[in-house]
């Protein structure tokens, strides 16, 4: 792979903020012989920031009928996520809203502040039955924003207080601030929480992910949940072949050694514009190595980028994915670690009072 000319961008994933040709959008594309000078005609290039747009939707549960996912319905309090993991499935997302997959979903975020108040509304309906609610399966509801807008713990309190089922996932150890919460949950067996953890270089981390925990704090964060009598999963997601696949059995070992209930892995997906951010990424970042990457991605892949077919999808076949899955099965083995096997509990569930009526009982 041709390495790229361009400087790594501190402290982002995405290296670009190309705007998707699925739906039509007007392409921007940078003159060469301008931005030769650009810093001497304009000065030195404003610093990237974040900003946040709240948004008022009318309905904040989402339901889907996969057949090849564990949950049914999901709560994401945020749009776009400043963790910036340049491998973020939901990346696309953003193209939706004439925005950019790259540096856009990162840095443009939107907020969700009214989420538990329509989640209340939703649950005191007649007709609502309960089932598990998924938090983090788009965008990380513990990601950097979510230190001032708090609109996670807000969701948490009302299905603590309707006795509702919620299962998080995250890679930040933020999640800890709400242990209160959720180890009162956990005592009813309404909460169960996976961390992901991707690789044990801090480096690598701060590359792939920058804004993301560290591996240290997020196996850190682990303990303490574990500790604390929260059920919970260690993910080693994504598997990156060449990148990360070497810290596959020394995290499993890691998972173990804290007490965490249980490990899974997911392989790398790429769809849409995933793909050539990526392919930019490794450009940038491992040029050496970026043909290989791909190369044994295509071949889990059928050939391909990414595989969008239900099943398959998170189920990759060929020899590497063969040799991906007995590493993982004897690292789980030896660590004495299995499948996740959460069983929350629907049956304590009271529709939540709304209106300012308080609850008698």
């Amino acid at each position: 792979m041709e390495a790229s000319n361009e400087s790594p961008l501190r402290g982002r994933g995405a290296q670009s903020a190309a705007v998707p040709t699925r739906f039509g959008l007007a392409t921007r594309e940078a003159d060469g012989d301008w931005r030769d000078h650009m810093e001497a005609l304009d000065g030195p290039p404003v610093k990237l920031r974040t900003h946040v747009t709240e948004e008022h939707p009318r309905t904040i549960l989402s339901f889907n009928q996969s057949p090849d996912i564990f949950f049914d319905r999901s709560i994401n309090a945020y749009r776009g996520c400043e963790h910036g993991c340049v491998y973020c499935f939901a990346r696309p997302t953003h193209a939706y809203h004439d925005l950019s997959p790259g540096l856009d979903f990162e840095t443009r975020l939107f907020a969700k502040p009214n989420a538990a108040e329509l989640l209340r509304a939703t649950l005191a309906k007649p007709k609502y039955r309960p089932r598990p609610i998924a938090m983090g399966t788009n965008t990380d509801p513990y990601q950097p924003i979510e230190r001032d807008y708090r609109i996670t713990r807000q969701v948490l309190e009302v299905c603590l207080d309707a006795r509702h089922p919620v299962t998080i996932t995250t890679k930040s150890d933020r999640v800890c601030d709400d242990l209160d919460i959720l180890s009162e949950m956990a005592e009813r067996r309404l909460v169960a929480v996976a961390i992901s953890v991707t690789s044990l270089d801090a480096k690598l981390s701060g590359k792939l992910e920058p804004r993301a925990a560290s591996p240290a704090k997020r196996l850190s964060a682990l303990q303490k949940l574990a500790e604390a009598g929260v059920p919970t999963h260690c993910s080693v997601a994504p598997v990156i072949p060449s990148i990360t696949d070497e810290f596959m059995e020394e995290i499993v070992q890691r998972a173990a050694a804290i007490g965490v209930d249980s490990v899974g892995w997911i392989p790398l997906r790429l769809p849409h514009e995933v793909a050539p951010l990526f392919r930019e990424w490794l450009s940038v970042h491992y040029p050496e190595r970026g043909d290989k990457v791909m190369g044994i991605v295509q071949s889990i892949r059928n050939g391909k980028d990414n595989d969008p077919n239900f099943f398959s999808r998170l189920k990759p076949n060929g020899v590497w994915a063969d040799l991906f899955r007995a590493r993982f099965r004897v690292a789980c083995k030896r660590a004495g670690l299995g499948k996740a096997k959460f069983e929350l509990d629907c049956t304590q569930f009271r529709p939540p009072a709304v209106g300012g009526q308080l609850r008698l009982l």
